[in-house]
């Protein structure tokens, strides 16, 4: 991998209409040389027979059987409602918007 030098850090802070003093651009340079060095070494490790991984351990899902148990009729479900029609909640429109 090619190094990352000052030069490409202005040009891409320029591209992202980003202001960066020379400062902010010499810092900025260094670090981005740390991720890529990073970058650099996990590509030495990770070969095809390497497969990806997401997470160190397996993992799975913990799933229990969907089964309906006691749900409330409409009527309980409306007896606390502030406005109903009889089926459904009733809400006032909002942000101006008429139905």
């Amino acid at each position: 991998m090619s190094e990352i030098n000052a030069e490409q850090v202005a040009h891409l802070a320029n591209l992202a209409r980003i202001a960066l003093t020379e400062e902010e651009i010499e810092h900025l340079t260094a670090e981005l040389r740390q991720i890529m060095q990073a970058v650099e070494k996990v590509s030495e490790v990770a070969t095809p027979d390497v497969p990806p991984t997401s997470h160190p351990i397996p993992m799975q899902n913990v799933f229990r059987d969907d089964v309906v148990g006691d749900v409330l009729t409409v009527e309980q479900a409306l007896s606390g409602a502030p406005e109903s029609d009889g089926s459904r909640f009733v809400v006032s429109a909002i942000l101006g918007e008429e139905q």
